[in-house]
C-alpha cells in the first residue's frame, strides 16, 4: 500500500479536494495537511515520514517544506501539481486537474 499525501497552504480546498478525489484509490492511502501553522490539518514530522509520495500544489509549497522540514523527507519523492489557488472545494476544474497530473504517478486501477 503506498501511503500518499496531498499539501497545500491551509488544508481547506486544494488539498482537501486531492483527499476525497483520491480516497478510494486502489493500492494507496491518502491524507492531507497544510503548511500555514493555522492550516485544518497541519504537516508535521510524522506525516512526512509516514508518507512514501508527496504532492504539493505550488513550487512555493515545496520550497516551504524542504526549509522547514528538511531532515524529514530523507529519499521521499515530492511533485509539484502547479496548481494555482484559486479553486473552491471539489471544483470541477480542480478535480480534473489533480486528476490529469496525480494519476501518472499513482498504481493503475479501475478508477
Amino acid at each position: 500500500m503506498k501511503r500518499v499525501l496531498f499539501i497545500c497552504s491551509q488544508n481547506r480546498l486544494r488539498s482537501p479536494t486531492a483527499d476525497q478525489v483520491f480516497s478510494s484509490w486502489p493500492g494507496i492511502e491518502v491524507v492531507s495537511a497544510g503548511l500555514n501553522h493555522d492550516a485544518e490539518n497541519p504537516v508535521t514530522p510524522e506525516l512526512l515520514t509516514w508518507a512514501d509520495l508527496i504532492f504539493v500544489m505550488e513550487k512555493a509549497h515545496r520550497k516551504r517544506l524542504s526549509r522547514r522540514f528538511r531532515q524529514y523527507l530523507n529519499s521521499v519523492r515530492i511533485v509539484c501539481l502547479n496548481i494555482p489557488d484559486e479553486y473552491e472545494y471539489m471544483d470541477p476544474i480542480l478535480v480534473h486537474l489533480l486528476r490529469d497530473r496525480v494519476l501518472p504517478f499513482l498504481p493503475r486501477g479501475e478508477q
